[in-house]
């Protein structure tokens, strides 16, 4: 199917493409409240007891909307941005793999193999999610920045501001660079994590083959456990890379990821680094199964209908 030049080449990354479009969306609203209660508890740890009482005390101030699902439009554009390029990417990297270890035939590559081409596609995808991630992060953390902008100043007031008026100020503020502060702590974050991840979900979609089955054949329970798999690998992983991105983001840090890293080591200890991580496992399992699911499905039935 991928030897057929580059029309069947093109054919198939726009399929990989708009799969891991619609993967993205679904992904979002399965785990956007998880994700909010994470960032909060990543970048102030002082202020909440554990993932219920962040929970809870989120929905009794701003409720669902405003609350938990804060920032809910730049994650749809960043998930949309970063799942779309990451797929249409890991197809890409797939083929170079394939063609560098000369399986020309994409099924025959091995759990290392697709990892490598996970780890390669996640230098694409994280251009495409560093600005978005940035926005959705202050947003979901406002309410708590504002707080103590007004304990200093004295007043207090609801925290509202949308994704394009917080793009605005940056732009004004502190131009193009300001929008991809924490890009190396991105890139940190997203090229070994999506080494476990597409390794972890390929690793356990190989696993679950009876003889004469191919991966795609396992059907959707199977895959949304291999992706539940994948998604679990990647957060364990990369987590202290993430709550120094979080930090990074939110209190728009100049200094470098080692210089913050080594800042919440002396200050508060190394479990800082996995302030949040429960409700990432929460969130991830649903979310990443949903997303393989959709992706896959998507997937199969627009290679059937482009055929």
């Amino acid at each position: 199917m991928h030897s057929k030049g580059d029309a069947s080449s093109l054919k198939t990354g726009m399929i990989d493409f708009v799969a891991g479009c619609l993967g993205g969306v679904a992904l979002v609203y399965v785990s956007q409240p998880m994700d909010t209660v994470k960032v909060k508890m990543q970048t102030f740890p002082g202020l909440y007891k554990g993932l219920v009482n962040c929970t809870m005390q989120t929905f009794k101030r701003d409720g669902i909307v405003r609350g938990l699902y804060a920032g809910t439009l730049p994650a749809v554009v960043a998930n949309v941005a970063e799942n779309s390029v990451l797929f249409a990417a890991y197809g890409a990297c797939q083929q170079l793999v394939g063609r560098t270890v000369h399986k020309p035939n994409l099924t025959e590559l091995s759990t290392l193999e697709n990892a490598t081409a996970g780890f390669l596609a996640a230098f694409f995808s994280s251009f495409t999610l560093c600005p978005t991630e940035l926005i959705k992060c202050k947003l979901q953390a406002l309410r708590e920045t504002q707080s103590q902008a007004e304990a200093t100043a004295g007043g207090k007031s609801r925290p509202t501001i949308s994704s394009f008026g917080l793009v605005s100020q940056i732009l004004r503020t502190e131009g193009v660079p300001g929008m991809f502060r924490g890009l190396t702590s991105t890139f940190a974050r997203e090229m070994p994590g999506y080494f476990f991840f597409f390794g972890g979900y390929e690793m356990t979609r190989e696993f679950f083959v009876k003889p004469g089955q191919t991966k795609d054949d396992i059907g959707a329970l199977r895959t949304m456990v291999a992706g539940a798999v994948g998604g679990v690998a990647l957060w364990t992983i990369i987590f202290p890379a993430d709550v120094i991105k979080s930090r990074i983001q939110v209190y728009s840090m100049r200094a470098s990821m080692t210089q913050v890293g080594l800042d919440i080591f002396r200050k508060e200890g190394v479990l800082a680094f996995y302030n949040g991580l429960l409700p990432t496992i929460v969130r991830t399992i649903p979310a990443t199964a949903v997303l393989f699911v959709v992706y896959e499905y998507t997937k199969k039935t627009l290679t059937k209908l482009l055929e």
